[in-house]
């Protein structure tokens, strides 16, 4: 517990204006100069800042702000300074709190609605100041400076970025578009997608977090607004390495003009002689409950729409009137409300389904205060969608980029991260992303594929929800019923994106492809895979949600001579009530996942065109994979098979595809394959199939031949399919 100050203390503590009031009364009743305590030497700590064990029950005094910032950037007056650091040249601040020369969070107690830094440098290049604010990113100030402990993560894009700076080619501005990296942790080169012009192979304004501690990143960007965009990222500010045992500080205002563009191990603290981090934050009018997120997408109800509701209660005495303003291209609308201190406030607008963004804009009106408070950009109506399994529904770039796929209508909420620390801290809407994998927005690409069928043919925005996981076997996907929202489980990390993002209740369709690390063991996936579609009819929905499941390539990946599970998959839609999409027909196969071409690409087109006919009207013809209902011998004899489908779509059928069939208990081969009208497959025999008891089709890995339908779905796997006495005259 901190000891109480002294009275010499707090005679110091006081403000340079209390002690020209205590002079001048001095000098009336005494006569005698007096002359002030110096103030404390700048850097010296005067609290643990982040520490809650080390708050004071009362912030000191006001500290004179004599920022060169503050000196050059108007746009301050409403911030109050709330911690300042002078950054040493080697840190360690990993778990501990950094030496803040001032602690001032307990004036924005009260709320928070913008936050500042002021990073002034002196140096080579002599003295350098940057000035930038953000909407705030987090309710609490004690979060605000540079990380230090576990799970103190930032990673997302900040509306309303202004900078402003002395850094010849730094764009200075007000409205622009910016992106935060803050944490204690290390991080490689990897992009998440989220950043248009950002590198996989340096680090600069999209990087990877990885979950140890160790390095610590404090980093501002300039980006595009929108994703993709022609605008490249610039950094704005840089204070790196503060977690690190022994590496000096990089720091760095603008881009670095060599090697990584974000200052990362630069390791140039020593370079400057001034090396000062202030934290502003901005007292916030109000304080408001209910309101959509940046980049939102609102689940579409019956009347093709979504209502955003704007809520909350207004804090300051000053403010008489709170607006709202809503703006969707050339369109807008303003909604007004008379306001005082304690008295609510709530707007309702609808927005449309259609590939159209809605801008949000909150302000208040009073006495000396007019002035926009928060700001919601990019919301939007549209359909959902999720992706469950393992590698191949997370489907990241194996040969192929599929970024030509990404559009500003579709999007994702979260991370399909599998660690539970990274995992609960990605609680935002992204642009999503098809890719990368296990990242904030990654989709996958035959989902990013199938979602830019939808937007673009019936006109509305997507958004995909991906939780699958590499090389995990049914198992790993289960519920736990004492814990659903445990995010040490898959099940636990998904749940908790849909809650998040508001849509448990509105998935329209959930598509599950997983298998592969089952090896064959129909049973298992089975047991599985039905305890999981029970958990999720009753959370995510039953009649008004469809649920696809993919009856695997292989399993284990790359063998084709067992079929069992798959099998056991193509019955699902009999005895579990889902609709069936198939693997065969890709030529992209690359024995156990895809390229884009011939790939993932053309899967996602088929994905379309089910979901097209199931719930957006779209033709039926040639869109189900076909699937055998019975096998007879013809008249001629048992040396012809007809396989009877359950649909009459034309097939094509390549030559070579004869070698995927076999004749269970017969040593005949099936030397034949050819398509007859009404829906059959008729397959010509070496011989008499006498003691046959089956007949099978195991598909194979890799590239053709096929059967394929009009859109080039291929016909599903089956095997051991009984073969009845006589051809069936009718499907």
């Amino acid at each position: 517990m901190s000891r109480a100050p002294s009275w010499l203390e707090r005679l110091r503590s006081l403000p340079r204006r209390a002690w020209l009031v205590l002079g001048v009364v001095g000098l009336t009743l005494c006569s005698v100069a007096l002359v002030g305590w110096p103030s404390p030497k700048p850097g010296t700590p005067d609290a643990a800042w982040s520490a809650p064990e080390s708050r004071r029950s009362q912030p000191p005094a006001i500290p004179v702000d004599g920022t060169s910032c503050a000196a050059n950037v108007g746009a301050m007056a409403d911030f109050t300074p709330v911690a300042a650091v002078d950054l040493p040249t080697r840190a360690n601040w990993r778990n501990r709190t950094p030496q803040y020369a001032f602690d001032r969070t307990g004036a924005v107690a009260g709320g928070f609605d913008r936050v500042g830094y002021c990073l002034e440098l002196n140096g080579p290049a002599g003295p350098q100041w940057v000035w930038t604010a953000m909407t705030a990113f987090t309710t609490d100030a004690h979060q605000l400076g540079p990380p230090t402990r576990p799970g103190q993560i930032v990673r997302q894009r900040v509306n309303d970025l202004e900078v402003a700076s002395n850094v010849e080619g730094l764009t200075s501005g007000t409205g622009l578009a910016g992106y935060l990296e803050m944490w204690p942790n290390n991080y490689g080169t990897g992009s998440s997608g989220q950043i248009s012009g950002a590198y996989a192979d340096r680090y600069d304004a999209d990087d990877d977090v990885s979950p140890a501690l160790g390095y610590g990143s404090f980093q501002v960007h300039l980006v595009g607004a929108t994703r993709p965009s022609t605008t490249p990222p610039v950094t704005v500010l840089a204070v790196n390495g503060f977690t690190s045992a022994n590496a000096p500080l990089s720091i760095g205002i603008g881009s670095a003009p060599a090697g990584h563009p974000d200052w990362t191990f630069a390791g140039n603290a020593g370079s400057y002689t001034q090396r000062r981090l202030t934290v502003y934050a901005r007292p916030s009018v109000l304080t408001v409950q209910r309101h959509p997120a940046d980049r939102q997408l609102y689940p579409r109800d019956g009347n093709n729409g979504a209502t955003v509701a704007v809520s909350g209660t207004v804090t300051d005495a000053r403010v008489s009137a709170v607006q709202l303003k809503v703006t969707s291209g050339a369109d807008g609308w303003e909604y007004s409300a008379p306001a005082a201190a304690g008295k609510d406030f709530s707007f309702r607008h609808r927005i449309n389904a259609a590939l159209r963004e809605y801008r949000f804009e909150l302000r208040v009106l009073g006495d000396g205060v007019d002035r926009r408070v928060r700001l919601w950009e990019g919301v939007v109506a549209g359909d959902v969608y999720v992706v469950q399994g393992q590698s191949n529904a997370v489907a990241a770039m194996h040969r192929g980029s599929s970024a030509a796929e990404e559009s500003p209508y579709i999007r994702s909420y979260g991370s399909s991260t599998a660690d539970r620390t990274l995992a609960a801290t990605a609680r935002g809407w992204n642009y999503a992303v098809g890719d990368a994998g296990r990242q904030a927005g990654s989709v996958g690409q035959w989902g990013i594929r199938m979602a830019h069928r939808i937007m673009d043919t019936y006109q509305v925005p997507v958004a995909v929800l991906n939780g699958a996981e590499n090389g995990r076997p049914i198992g790993f996907f289960q519920r736990v019923a004492t814990r659903p929202d445990d995010l040490g489980t898959n099940y636990g990390r998904l749940r908790q994106r849909l809650v998040g993002a508001g849509v448990i209740r509105d998935v329209r369709g959930v598509f599950w492809y997983q298998g592969e690390s089952d090896n064959d063991d129909a049973a298992a996936h089975v047991a599985g895979f039905t305890a999981l579609l029970r958990n999720w009819r009753a959370e995510i929905g039953d009649s008004d949600t469809r649920y696809y499941v993919f009856q695997v390539r292989t399993s284990p990946c790359g063998v084709s001579t067992t079929a069992r599970l798959r099998e056991a998959q193509r019955r699902m839609a009999d005895t579990l009530g889902v609709t069936l999409l198939s693997t065969n027909g890709l030529s992209g196969h690359q024995g156990c996942h895809y390229a884009w071409e011939q790939g993932y690409r053309e899967l996602g087109d088929r994905v379309f065109a089910v979901v097209a006919r199931d719930l957006y009207g779209g033709p039926g013809e040639g869109v189900a994979p076909p699937n055998p209902r019975s096998a007879s011998y013809s008249p001629a004899g048992r040396t012809e098979i007809v396989i009877q489908l359950r649909a009459d779509d034309p097939l094509t059928v390549e030559p070579g595809v004869a070698a995927d069939f076999r004749i269970e208990g017969s040593k005949v081969t099936v030397v034949g394959v050819a398509y007859r009208d009404g829906g059959q497959l008729v397959l010509t025999l070496s011989g008499p199939a006498d003691g046959a008891s089956g007949v099978s089709y195991l598909s194979h890995a890799g590239a053709g031949p096929w059967i394929v339908n009009a859109v080039g779905t291929g016909l599903l796997t089956f095997q051991a399919l009984p073969i009845g006495p006589d051809r069936p005259t009718g499907p």
